[in-house]
């Protein structure tokens, strides 16, 4: 039972789900900053929820590719430690839990949103992955649309800062993936996974996109000190780590190197939550 239990656990990739869900909670916090506890929390299980089903909507899709590499090929199905049946029934409720959690407790309008971000991220970005390097652009939307999906959750409706809030995370993304893929290329080979923007792949036409998408994160985080939802040092924090994750794609562009491509990975998991943690703190 503790195994099978543990399975399902993987099965929702908890660490990924929970990064999601904790940027649909900076989302609400921004659009609501007397937010409750419960409130926060609850709009945090919702995105766990729904990204937790997507997730799983990934997996049962790759189950084939995901035997093929290494990184995922100790993943609950490939394993047969759950079967593709169990998986589905696992991942229904986890939707349907999620959407109507959001529907019923906040609104009919973040509900909508969390339904179109699971089903652009399973069953558009992740057959996409085989296809053509546009996946990556396509399962950027789905990927943003957390904090917008959480100022929707605490406001009703899609206002500017929303629209705001989710051009700074789509952005982030590019940067993000293209670095992983990067790092993981010889495993995406495997599964025929085109997630890099050119042919050559690991070159310097891939470092400048990289440094260009990166380079876009300054001045759209200027953006909420504008509108007025933060005040000046959240803006000083996100300019000076914009320009500190720059410098990282500049030294991509310089030696195109695995270790180059590991460091803007590492300093886009960093990047994001000091951000919107910053954006947070200066608005409460």
């Amino acid at each position: 039972m503790a195994h099978k239990a543990s399975a399902y656990f993987k099965l929702l990739k908890f660490r990924l789900s929970f990064t999601v869900a904790f940027s649909s909670a900076i989302g609400y916090i921004l659009g609501y900053p007397g937010a409750s506890y419960i409130s926060i929390a609850m709009v945090m299980l919702g995105g766990l929820l729904v990204t937790g089903s997507a997730n799983i909507i990934n997996q049962v899709l790759e189950k084939d590719l995901d035997r093929l590499m290494k990184r995922t090929a100790k993943r609950p199905l490939p394993t047969g430690e759950l079967s593709v049946a169990e998986a589905i029934v696992f991942c229904v409720l986890l939707g349907i839990a999620g959407i109507s959690l959001l529907g019923l407790y906040f609104n009919a309008l973040a509900a909508a949103l969390s339904l179109l971000s699971l089903v652009l991220y399973g069953f558009i970005y992740t057959p996409l992955k085989r296809i053509n390097p546009i996946c990556v652009f396509v399962g950027a939307i789905p990927g943003a649309m957390p904090p917008l999906i959480g100022w929707v959750a605490a406001s009703g409706s899609i206002d500017i800062e929303a629209i705001i809030l989710f051009g700074i995370q789509f952005f982030w993304q590019f940067p993000h993936f293209w670095a992983i893929a990067w790092v993981l290329d010889d495993d995406y080979k495997k599964a025929g996974f085109k997630m890099l923007p050119t042919a050559g792949g690991k070159d310097l036409k891939t470092a400048v996109q990289i440094m260009i998408y990166t380079l876009m994160l300054i001045p759209l985080s200027l953006l909420p000190l504008q509108f007025g939802m933060t005040g000046s040092t959240s803006a000083m924090i996100a300019v000076v780590c914009g320009v500190l994750f720059l410098a990282q794609t500049f030294y991509l562009m310089r030696t195109c190197t695995k270790k180059a491509a590991m460091n803007i990975m590492f300093g886009s998991f960093l990047y994001l939550p000091i951000v919107q943690i910053a954006f947070v703190l200066d608005k409460v």
